[in-house]
């Protein structure tokens, strides 16, 4: 792998190809699909497919659930759940790229995420099996790295002035004090939240429900290019799918798995914003809505977050963050390997050896990979990853096209 996770075009391995063709065979979130792949790999769940034959002993209880009446017969009957599933997954067989093909989106500025990735967040194995088989990724920031502190800022599309207001401010002051901010490049309140962390010169992170080089809304296309430019755009679809109704329920569990907390700033009775509270809470995320008028139909849904799901009532980025800190300690304080406490990263003279081995390893210029980096300090690669996350919370790395360099002032 390239630095920070990065599958290159010489990197795809046959694992990483694997999960990257199941993005294109494969809806996200097939319960039976991740039981296979947690069973059994992708190489060889791929393979099956392929084969229409199961790998091996199945899961327990896999096909045990009857498949929807609609997919039964018109004579009654219906296909066991196991050929159902094997049908659905062989029918874009048809369109799979070829590991040279995938390996092109990545010479295009498209980089390719996997579980256990150095760029992979950890926190999606709380989805389950209905965690992502992979990621598609552009931009400049490293996705895990950026979700370590974050939040979670959505709402509804048709937000009102105050909605947007709050939505921007909330996300600027949080973004300013070193917090990312995660949405769904929606118009109304998505797009509030990001041009606020924009503004503010801080990371922020955009879960489409299509591909990362699709511009959907086309309204957005220059607010996800400035996303990219300065955090990151995700997606669970491969390049060049597009956006459909359902793809964006599906995509808010990834936006409410991210982040430590999820903060609805206006959502109706029926909005899909709750849908990601509902996540959250499922999820045990910390859950924030912010009031609004009682005779607001955009402020049922918060206000009903506070009654029944027992969020949190915020009225200022500093409760969000008081609300949030507890569960989301700065990276640099996360104990190393060893199991010793690391200090705060505060200064140049507060870093401990490997950590400053690593700092005088960067670059001014141009940008390096963990590997060279790794190299050059004279350390391994697991500890660079561990030492460049504690040196971007500090605010002295960054991440850039070619890797990583000193961040610049």
């Amino acid at each position: 792998m390239a630095g920070g996770g990065q599958v290159s075009a010489t990197s795809l391995n046959e694992e990483s190809y694997a999960r990257a063709a199941l993005t294109y065979l494969a809806e996200p979130g097939d319960l039976r699909l991740g039981a296979l792949v947690r069973a059994h790999g992708a190489a060889q769940t791929l393979a099956a497919i392929k084969s229409g034959q199961f790998p091996g002993a199945t899961p327990a209880g896999l096909f045990d659930t009857p498949e929807p009446a609609e997919d039964r017969t018109s004579i009654g009957t219906a296909p066991s759940a196991a050929a159902r599933a094997m049908q659905r997954w062989q029918v874009r067989l048809a369109e799979l790229p070829s590991a040279d093909e995938v390996a092109g989106c990545c010479r295009a500025g498209i980089r390719l995420a996997c579980p256990g990735d150095p760029e992979w967040p950890a926190q999606l194995a709380d989805l389950g099996d209905a965690q992502p088989y992979a990621l598609w990724l552009r931009g400049s920031a490293d996705l895990r790295f950026s979700c370590l502190r974050s939040v979670a800022i959505v709402g509804s599309r048709a937000a009102t002035a105050y909605g947007s207001y709050v939505a921007s401010e909330f996300a600027a002051s949080v973004a300013a004090r070193g917090w990312a901010v995660i949405s769904g490049g929606a118009y109304g309140v998505d797009a509030a939240a990001h041009r606020g962390a924009l503004a503010a010169d801080g990371v922020t992170v955009a879960v489409l429900a299509c591909g990362v080089n699709v511009p959907y809304p086309v309204g957005h296309t220059e607010l996800l290019d400035a996303i990219a430019a300065q955090g990151v755009v995700v997606s669970e679809w491969p390049p060049d799918r597009t956006a459909t109704r359902l793809r964006f329920l599906v995509r808010n569990r990834v936006i409410a798995a991210l982040a430590p907390g999820t903060l609805v700033v206006e959502a109706g009775q029926r909005s899909g914003a709750l849908n990601s509270a509902r996540h959250a809470r499922d999820l045990n995320r910390r859950l924030m809505a912010v009031p609004g008028p009682i005779t607001s139909d955009l402020s049922a849904g918060c206000h009903h977050i506070v009654r029944e799901w027992q969020g949190t009532l915020v009225t200022s980025a500093a409760e969000v963050i008081e609300c949030l800190s507890p569960v989301a300690p700065e990276p640099a304080q996360a104990p190393p390997a060893s199991g010793r406490a690391r200090p705060a990263v505060l200064g140049r003279e507060e870093l401990d050896l490997e950590t400053a081995a690593v700092l005088d390893a960067l670059p001014s210029r141009g940008g390096m990979s963990s590997i060279r980096i790794a190299r050059k300090a004279g350390l391994d690669p697991a500890t660079v990853v561990r030492c460049l996350g504690a040196l971007a919370a500090g605010g002295f790395a960054e991440r850039c096209a070619q890797g990583w360099r000193l961040r610049r002032t």
